[in-house]
Order: structure tokens, then C-alpha cells, then sequence
């Protein structure tokens, strides 16, 4: 039986503008009824989504750039997850795995176990969003080690919780009057290509002895973790230089530090192998996994060496909802989903050709600074070329054209001048490329219209 989600065609639809009157409607509804804390992206409400389209309740058929800030990445309407989730829910919804247990929650468990990066005995605990494994992560490496500071980096996002608003990186709109925020997080530099201005065979080195300083400035024995991103995802997509996830390992290891990925938006197959870290031969001591872990429902995991999983006393970790058995079968959808490698090999397929179409835009436009990403997560900067001053009008401007045109793509980055690109995985090729051409068109309407406004700008001077 084919379900209304897998007949959505996979093309791009405008029936009416956007957003729709439908939307708007329900829009205005929602303002009055709904926090004015909640932000959206683009302002419709969806009636279908499937494979890379989202259906909005006009009939406008949107290329899904975004895939709900990378969770959907098998798609919002997964076979494979839709039945795994039907049958649990035939049996039951929860029972809360500390009062009674149930298979999903260990198989889950088990296949983290086997795959996360690191060849070493692992647990896994299984948790709802992606902050709260942040936040048990530090749990467990404090109860590891007996230590108190965590490390954190320039630009990294870890969540919305109070500790991990202390270890996010950008203000305004995650930390700003929510403050004071817990103690013991200090903050140490990373290393991306334009942060050195071009300079990428000195980036590691540089940031790394910037990393070890503040490390030595405040007693590396009390730090009890360093929490890292493999690709700093809010942050605008920040790759690291070569060198650097594993000189944060030396670091970690030789000061008795417990190194945690956060692989919460990296990881799942986003950049093209399982997790990110993979691509630097970097394994974490501890590694993170939400959004796409379980296809759309919230699930969060801590996965890590035996010794450090198994240091909190019993009790000390759980949650009402940890590990829910709806979301457990959700993620065990997932899973088979990746079986075959094609989910993998289409992240890498939508790479090559998100750089032949907008790489270019690097020398071709005075606007883009900088196109970079791995896999089917991929950023677009907007700076002046000569200053590298961040351009965020460039980027919004940029993005509501996309978005008027079909598109959903994403801002974000610590300045808010950067396109983020989070396909789903199972986005065919015409619809890849039919989205990458309007954000191209509208990169290159944005680059001329600077060009015209420096123009007479320069003529009204004379």
C-alpha cells in the first residue's frame, strides 16, 4: 500500500506564492496562540514531506534543504522507520526503561556500540534531545575523573539547557538574557581556514598551542572533558584544519582529559561516512548522537569507553523518557536504512555537485568567501573578499530569495552570514540540482546588485 507521503512527487511546485494563504493564515493562529520565543525559518505549515520535498498546505511543493536542521536525513516519511514505529506502537508506548525494560533500548545500544569510532569496549546510554546528552556526557566524565572544568571551543553550538548555553559559543539569540550561566567552561580557539585568514598549513599549529596555553594557565588536572565538534554546525559550518582533531586527541590523552564528539549534527551519515570524526582518523573517548539518530523522533546518545559509561553510580543517569521504545524503533528504521551504503554514497554524490555548481561563486563573485562542507553538509559565506567582514544581510537577502523561489535553506554561523545545505540523504540528483540552481541565481542577482550599488555609489562621488 502506498501512503499519500511516498506518492509526493519530487519536484519542485510553486501554486501559489509563498508563503501561502493557507499558511498565513494559520500563521497569524499560531502568533496568537504560540510563544513569540519560537522563531521559524520560513513561515509555512506543512501538509506532506517525503524523500527531499516538503508539501505545504497551499500545494507548494518545497526542495527541503534543511531536513528539520539535519534529523530527517532517511527522509521525513521513511519506510523502513514508518513500520518499525507502527509495530511498537501496536504493542506499547512506554514504559520508562528504568521501571521496566524492553529490547529496542539494548539493540539500539548494541549498534552504537559497534559503529561509533574507536576500537575499545563501549555502552551506550540512550537519552531524548541532544542537549541532554551533552550535559550527561560532562556528567560522566566528571564522575570519571573527578574533575570539575569542561572545554569548549570558539564558535561551537552544544545546545539550549542551561549548561550547554554556557558552552555555546554565539549570544544572541541562544544565551542572550538567560544568563547567569554555570561555572567551570572555559573557552578555547579552533582552527577553520578564513578564522587565518588563508593561512591553512599554520591554522592547527597556531590554535592548538592557543588550546594548550589556556590548558596550562589553569591546571589541565582539572578539566574533566573537552567537547569538540568535528564540523561546528551553528557556527557556519566550520571544517577544521587538518591536524587539529588529532592534536585535541594528544592533548586530551596526554592530560588525562576526556575527549567528547559531538557528532549531534554531524553525525548519522551526514558528511558521507557514519560519523564525521571518521574523516580525521580522530575517535572520540566519548561520542554524541541525536537529530538523525532515530529519523524525526527525539532520541540522544552517549556512546564511550566502558570504564567511563560505567562510572556513575547506578541511578545517576536516566530520564523519564530516555530512550523511549517508540524512538528506539525509530532508530532501528535508521539503521537498516544505512545497510546498503547508498545513504552514504548520496551525501558524497550530492557534495560533487553542490561544488561544481557554487564553488565557482568563490572567484566569480565578490560576495562568497568561502564554499566548504563535507558530504551533504555544505556552507555558502558571505564576506567581503578584502576584509572577510561578515555580510549576514547578503545571507538573508540570499535566503528569502530561495525561499520565494521553493527552497528551504538555513542561515546561520556565529555572524549570521552563512547558507547552510542539509539535503536529506535520499535527495535525487534533478532535485538536487534544481535547488542549487536557484541558490545560485540568487547568489549571482545579490553579486550584481552590490556591483550596481558600488557603481553608483562611485558615480555619485564624482
Amino acid at each position: 500500500m502506498t501512503s499519500s507521503a511516498e506518492s509526493l512527487p519530487q519536484t519542485r511546485h510553486l501554486a501559489t506564492a509563498i508563503p501561502g494563504p493557507v499558511s498565513a493564515a494559520l500563521h497569524r493562529k499560531r502568533e496568537d496562540q504560540v510563544s513569540s520565543g519560537f522563531g521559524v525559518a520560513l513561515p509555512v505549515f506543512i501538509n506532506r514531506a517525503s524523500g527531499g520535498v516538503l508539501e505545504d498546505v497551499d500545494g507548494n511543493r518545497i526542495i527541503d534543504f534543511a531536513s528539520g536542521i539535519a534529523v530527517t536525513s532517511v527522509g521525513a516519511a521513511n519506510a523502513r522507520v514508518q513500520a518499525q514505529v507502527a509495530a511498537q506502537m501496536d504493542r506499547f508506548t512506554h514504559t520508562c526503561f528504568m521501571v521496566t525494560e524492553y529490547d529496542s533500548f539494548t539493540q539500539v545500544a548494541g549498534w552504537l556500540n559497534e559503529h561509533t569510532p574507536g576500537d575499545f569496549p563501549k555502552r551506550t546510554a540512550l537519552f531524548s534531545t541532544g542537549a541532554e546528552a551533552v550535559e550527561n556526557a560532562v556528567k560522566i566524565a566528571r564522575a570519571a575523573t573527578g574533575r570539575e572544568r569542561v572545554l569548549v571551543f570558539d564558535d561551537a553550538y552544544h545546545g539550549r539547557s542551561l549548561l550547554t548555553m554556557a558552552m555555546t559559543a554565539k549570544v544572541n539569540p541562544y544565551k542572550k538574557n538567560f544568563g547567569p550561566f554555570p561555572g567551570e567552561v572555559f573557552r578555547a580557539p579552533t582552527a577553520t581556514r578564513l578564522w587565518a585568514a588563508g593561512r591553512e598549513e599554520t591554522t592547527a599549529a597556531t590554535a592548538l598551542a592557543g588550546v594548550e596555553a589556556l590548558l596550562l594557565e589553569n591546571d589541565p588536572t582539572s578539566f574533566a572533558a573537552m567537547v569538540v565538534e568535528p564540523i561546528q554546525g551553528e557556527g557556519g559550518f566550520l571544517v577544521p584544519a587538518p591536524g587539529f582533531l588529532a592534536g585535541l586527541r594528544e592533548l586530551a590523552t596526554r592530560h588525562g582529559i576526556v575527549l567528547v564528539m559531538d557528532e549531534i549534527q554531524t553525525g548519522m551519515g551526514r558528511t558521507g561516512t557514519l560519523f564525521a570524526s571518521e574523516h580525521e582518523g580522530v575517535a572520540g573517548d566519548l561520542t554524541l548522537t541525536a537529530k538523525a539518530l532515530a529519523g524525526g523522533l527525539p532520541l540522544s546518545a552517549v556512546t564511550g569507553r566502558a570504564e567511563l559509561m560505567n562510572a556513575p553510580q547506578t541511578g545517576g543517569l536516566g530520564g523519564t523518557y530516555a530512550g523511549n521504545p517508540v524512538a528506539c524503533a525509530a532508530a532501528l528504521g535508521v539503521f537498516e536504512a544505512f545497510e546498503d551504503g547508498k545513504l552514504l554514497a548520496n551525501a558524497l554524490t550530492i557534495e560533487a555537485t553542490a561544488r561544481e555548481v557554487l564553488e565557482p561563486l568563490v572567484d566569480s563573485t565578490a560576495i562568497v568567501a568561502e564554499f566548504r562542507g563535507r558530504g551533504a553538509m555544505l556552507a555558502v559565506e558571505f564576506a567581503d573578499k578584502d576584509t572577510l567582514e561578515p555580510r549576514a544581510d547578503l545571507a538573508a537577502q540570499v535566503a528569502a530569495a530561495c525561499h520565494r523561489q521553493g527552497v528551504l535553506v538555513l542561515v546561520c554561523g556565529t555572524h549570521g552570514n552563512v547558507i547552510r545545505l542539509l539535503p536529506p540523504l535520499v535527495t535525487g540528483p534533478e532535485l538536487v540540482r534544481d535547488g542549487l540552481d536557484v541558490l545560485r541565481s540568487a547568489i549571482v542577482a545579490a553579486n550584481d546588485a552590490q556591483k550596481n550599488t558600488a557603481g553608483a555609489t562611485a558615480l555619485s562621488a564624482v
